[in-house]
């Protein structure tokens, strides 16, 4: 026992009893475990008299913990068989240089957000990864390899649709109830059973269809954080599904991913990185993306633009936008691009007027695309209600804009996201030289009763 980790064999024996499991249960798993490394355990008699000596803490499993962590799907650790590990630190923003890497940082991350190792959660963006994560995937080899396989298990067609299924799944979650909602789910169904799936084997063709899954799973990781207001974590996020979408040979996807950095960069006002982030995916994507994504990453670049005060630059881009959408064909898009259609569009062409201060044509734009959801996206109607609320606040018309917001309020009342407290807060800001008027003294006693005005204080 001198040479063995820290043993507490009450732990190994209340997993057992937590479950039920009669000893005979627990030596069928451990026989099965074993029967994946074509390894033949002694019999039942002796595994029983065995499993009670070491529940007994009078010997331990040296040459079965392997059997017995796999039969229960739990680290050694959690079932008293080692120490506990070092907490990790935090994966670098750093862009991996090869997919084994890239493996290797993307689960080390998700492990890490789950215990928010080094404060990651409130970790703050790193300005060099929106200049050299693009540079890196521009540049790079087509024809990554996929990392060498783990595991003796094979990967096949079927798992990679279910973890899409399951992606889908949470991409709805976000959609209606904002990216506080089932972002730590996200992780947890990441970290636990798709971090497995990549270490299986698998074909070429199935094996880039995963890691093309994955990617979108990661970046979906990235946008509800990001919603959430974890930005630093946002941005590892980010940097990791571009080079998962690298490794997928998904330029495609990639393009989506570095219009969502660019995103992310305009709300936190990195108005130049974040339009060299929109040209990266339109300049990555030449040969290979659609109408639809190419419109929408020139509307990426627009909405730089916007904020950066650049009218011209602006119009070129919706013009851009505009000219290239009319081309779409939405059967030859990919999933992830299909909610983009002329109410999103409308939608960010009253973002760039509205930050233009050219109110009456952010109305009009916010007032074409309201409803057009048909509820599937509740997050999408509440930020271009407040865009027009803003909108009608810039004309002047302080009654009708609190109108609007209420609107907003009662859209978003099951919704956790940050950047909907953001949008309010930018609200609640441009209302107070109007804050004696009765119709905007009438809307605050209203708005003191929503949850997500009352996080604007």
């Amino acid at each position: 026992m001198s040479n063995t980790p820290t043993y507490r064999p009450e732990l190994l024996r209340a997993e057992r009893e937590r479950r039920e499991w009669s000893k005979t249960r627990l030596i069928y798993a451990m026989r099965q475990a074993a029967a994946e490394e074509h390894r033949t355990l002694p019999s039942d008699a002796t595994l029983k008299r065995s499993i009670a000596r070491w529940e007994n803490g009078h010997a331990y499993p040296t040459e079965y913990v392997p059997y017995l962590v796999k039969a229960y799907d739990m680290p050694a650790h959690a079932l008293g068989l080692a120490d506990e590990p070092p907490e990790q630190a935090a994966p670098s923003v750093d862009y991996p240089t090869s997919s084994d890497e890239s493996l290797q940082a993307v689960t080390a991350l998700w492990r890490a957000d789950l215990t928010d190792a080094d404060g990651l959660l409130t970790s703050s963006p790193d300005l060099g990864a929106w200049h050299s994560a693009p540079l890196a995937w521009l540049v790079a080899a087509d024809g990554t390899p996929l990392p060498k396989p783990r595991d003796r298990a094979e990967v096949g067609m079927a798992d990679v649709e279910t973890v899409r299924a399951t992606v889908d799944m949470f991409v709805d979650l976000d959609n209606r109830f904002g990216g506080g909602h089932g972002r730590r789910a996200l992780i947890q169904y990441l970290d636990s059973d798709v971090s497995t799936l990549l270490q299986a084997r698998a074909t070429e063709q199935v094996g880039r269809a995963l890691f093309s899954t994955v990617a979108e799973g990661t970046l979906l990781a990235a946008w509800m954080s990001y919603d959430s207001g974890h930005h630093g974590l946002a941005q590892r996020y980010f940097v990791q599904a571009l080079r998962l979408a690298q490794t997928a040979d998904d330029r495609r996807l990639a393009g989506s991913v570095l219009s969502a950095m660019s995103h992310q960069a305009t709300y936190l006002g990195r108005y130049v990185e974040a339009a060299n982030l929109a040209r990266a995916a339109i300049l990555g994507t030449q040969r290979h993306g659609t109408p639809t994504m190419t419109a929408q990453f020139h509307a990426m670049e627009a909405r730089a633009l916007a904020r950066l005060g650049d009218e011209a630059g602006c119009s070129a881009a919706l013009a851009q936008a505009t000219s290239i959408f009319e081309r779409q064909n939405p059967g030859e898009d990919p999933e992830f691009i299909s909610y983009f259609d002329e109410a999103e569009l409308s939608a960010e062409f009253g973002h760039c007027f509205r930050d233009l201060k050219q109110s009456g044509q952010a109305t009009t734009y916010a007032e074409q695309c309201l409803g057009g959801t048909d509820g599937k996206y509740v997050r999408s109607d509440f930020f271009v209600t407040m865009v027009l609320a803003d909108s009608l606040l810039g004309r002047g018309e302080p009654e009708q804009a609190c109108r609007a917001a209420l609107q907003a309020l009662d859209l978003g009342r099951q919704l956790k996201s940050a950047r909907s407290v953001a949008y309010l807060s930018e609200f609640r800001t441009r209302l107070n030289p109007y804050a004696d008027t009765p119709s905007v003294a009438e809307f605050l006693a209203q708005a003191r009763t929503h949850r997500l005005w009352q996080m604007t204080t």
